[in-house]
């Protein structure tokens, strides 16, 4: 897959693309990040990429001229979709991330000041998204949200593929509670279950915790998953 980012802060991206799971996948080629500082566009001596908002207001506007530039050289002919981030965008969820991950490729905007020209949106197929229903300084941090998101579902970026189809969210539902060694630590006792070997009893167990924990932490999303009847009878026997 190929990744393009048009930004201010390329040098922003060193560190969190570098390291860890997605630097792993670049240095195998498995994932081709490049990218773009969108001053390089800007045809004035001062490299100007903001301007005042027409109608007054406080903040600058990301300026649509080298912006565009920026666009019409890294697109060429290609009719890849354009994801721009902004707070007011679509939230990014795990499906749409499954869905994004089957593209060959992607560029992403870096939204940044009060916003963007408006006609960017005009002039190109783009998709605004937002990563929470906060304010960041700039849209570089969402950038390496959705490259991380996505970079799991790229066939061998993960050691088992296996991982990202029981992740948080995959089925709707929170993760259940995971353990681990030592059995026992200051008095605290892995569940007896996890230790017993029947692996469908585990199985149920794991079903019913992640049940329990969505409806806890996040009955929105338990009121839109779709539900088995053992589902609803495992929730049943939570409040029994």
């Amino acid at each position: 897959m190929r990744i393009d980012i048009l930004t201010l802060f390329p040098a922003m991206f060193a560190g969190p693309l570098g390291e860890s799971m997605v630097g792993r996948a670049r240095q195998q080629g498995l994932i081709d990040i490049r990218l773009w500082d969108i001053r390089e566009f800007a045809t004035d001596k001062h490299r100007t990429v903001d301007d005042t908002p027409y109608g007054g207001g406080p903040g600058m506007v990301m300026k649509i001229e080298p912006l565009a530039a920026c666009l019409d050289h890294v697109l060429g002919d290609d009719e890849t979709p354009v994801l721009v981030t902004s707070p007011q965008g679509q939230l990014l969820t795990q499906k749409r991330v499954t869905e994004l991950a089957a593209y060959r490729r992607l560029l992403v905007v870096c939204g940044h000041y009060e916003g963007i020209d408006e006609r960017l949106h005009c002039l190109y197929n783009t998709e605004e998204f937002s990563i929470g229903d906060y304010v960041v300084t700039g849209g570089e941090l969402p950038a390496m949200v959705l490259v991380d998101a996505v970079s799991r579902f790229v066939p061998g970026v993960l050691g088992q593929p296996e991982s990202a189809t029981s992740d948080c969210f995959a089925d709707g539902l929170l993760k259940h509670p995971n353990y681990s060694k030592p059995e026992l630590f200051r008095g605290a006792r892995v569940p007896s279950v996890l230790l017993s070997g029947h692996h469908e009893e585990i199985r149920r167990w794991r079903r019913q915790q992640s049940l329990l924990r969505t409806a806890c932490r996040r009955p929105d999303l338990l009121a839109l998953a779709q539900l088995t009847d053992e589902d609803r009878q495992l929730l049943k026997d939570i409040c029994l």
